[in-house]
């Protein structure tokens, strides 16, 4: 019997335990899954808690109710991972061994990398929506928050849904305006990026609604350290911002297990080959999800179309055959705008965001790099679809890899 180890059961390692164990003749193969924590968090829904809009309940859920009963679900840290002798050594001392390893072990934020940050003044002035506690604990600040200047920084790239802090932004806005306070804050971001985004275009477009919203940008913000006592954040070229409330968006690093196991780069995402999600030092262990380097955004809805194609070819090369190269990076992003309406992106590798109508061509009935109360509701009912759908691995009625229909060509 072949053995496939699976470690991680966030979003990657459950979607394709659901999916191979469909898939896979399981009289000829066993599946294990490790991971030590017993919840799974819907990480979408943090940015909304902050507002009132989710609360905790709304994120989390067993992690057991989306696992088969053919899987063998084991809850334990993770010690090393032994490619060498295709084998897994537990916390408590337990080895397994595998034929085949998939490595979906995620990110996670470390505010501690960056001087001043996870000091004093943490969950105090300085906040973030990058993690469940983080989430309720600035609800609770905004609950008394009288105003003052809100900034928001990305210490680094990359980041879990690189979006996300734009929408916390916009969000704001809409929020701050609805208890007649948005004259009584200032809204700035601080990013290591050149402009609002990464792609041109909606870098441009982006830009431009921030302007209308009363958003500054400070750009190529490479922070240095937080002051805490002086309430700023400094940039490695000496430039400063002070702030009354800071939400950062703290460095994202890839599990210390898969570092600490030789398989990571400086951040502990594991270097693979970005079409097929193979790891480039071993033919038998494969990297999917936030862990991996593969320059495609760190995405539910990108985790979803790469594991869309990694079934079949996961199969096929198990079977002997061939990888193909068929994933392209396709990523598929709803942002929040505020005051009902949202933005929808799609782009992948080589093509970024365009305008026009998604997924049906001139009809859509969603936007593309254009407001609509059509993309809002696309984004809230992620949720549901999330739950019921992508975590069980099932498939969505649109193409794994982007298509230029119904795209316009600026």
């Amino acid at each position: 019997m072949k053995k496939l180890l699976i470690l991680g059961a966030g979003t990657a390692g459950t979607m394709v335990a659901n999916r191979l164990n469909r898939m896979l003749d399981m009289d000829e193969w066993q599946i294990t899954l490790v991971d030590q924590d017993p919840v799974h968090y819907y990480q979408p829904g943090y940015l909304f808690i902050p507002f009132g809009v989710y609360s905790k309940k709304d994120v989390i859920k067993p992690k057991r109710n989306f696992i088969p009963p053919q899987i063998k679900l084991i809850q334990s840290a993770i010690e090393i991972i032994e490619p060498e002798h295709n084998r897994v050594r537990l916390a408590g001392g337990l080895l397994l061994d595998y034929d085949y390893l998939i490595i979906a072990t995620g990110a996670d934020i470390h505010p501690e990398e960056t001087p001043g940050l996870a000091e004093h003044e943490w969950n105090q002035s300085i906040f973030t929506f990058y993690s469940l506690e983080g989430s309720v604990e600035l609800w609770k600040k905004l609950q008394t928050w009288e105003g003052g200047r809100m900034v928001v920084n990305v210490v680094e790239n990359p980041i879990k849904c690189p979006v996300a802090p734009l929408e916390f932004l916009m969000l704001a806005d809409w929020f701050f305006h609805e208890r007649g306070m948005r004259d009584r804050v200032e809204l700035v971001y601080a990013t290591p990026l050149p402009g609002a985004f990464t792609k041109p275009m909606a870098s441009k477009m982006l830009g431009e609604l921030l302007v209308q919203k009363g958003i500054h940008v400070e750009p190529e913000f490479y922070i240095e350290r937080a002051d805490p006592d002086e309430k700023k954040i400094v940039s490695y070229d000496e430039r400063e911002v002070p702030y009354d409330l800071l939400v950062t968006v703290p460095l994202n690093k890839g599990a210390e297990v898969v570092g600490k196991s030789g398989l990571g780069d400086e951040l502990n995402y594991s270097p693979v080959n970005k079409y097929t999600f193979l790891s480039d030092k071993f033919d038998n262990i494969f990297v999917l999800g936030d862990a991996s380097n593969a320059p495609a955004s760190k995405a539910g809805s990108v985790t979803h179309y790469a594991i869309d194609l990694f079934g079949e070819n996961f199969i096929r090369y198990t079977s002997g055959q061939k990888l193909v190269e068929n994933f392209d990076g396709h990523a598929n992003c709803f942002l929040e705008s505020g005051f009902g309406k949202g933005l929808l992106i799609d782009f992948n590798y080589t093509q970024e965001p365009l305008p026009g109508r998604y997924p049906l061509p001139g009809v859509g009935p969603f936007t593309l790099l254009e407001e609509s109360e059509a993309n809002h509701w696309g984004k809230l009912m992620f949720r549901w679809m999330y739950w019921n759908i992508l975590l069980k691995g099932q498939e969505l009625p649109f193409p794994p890899t982007m298509t230029m229909a119904g795209k316009w060509k600026a």
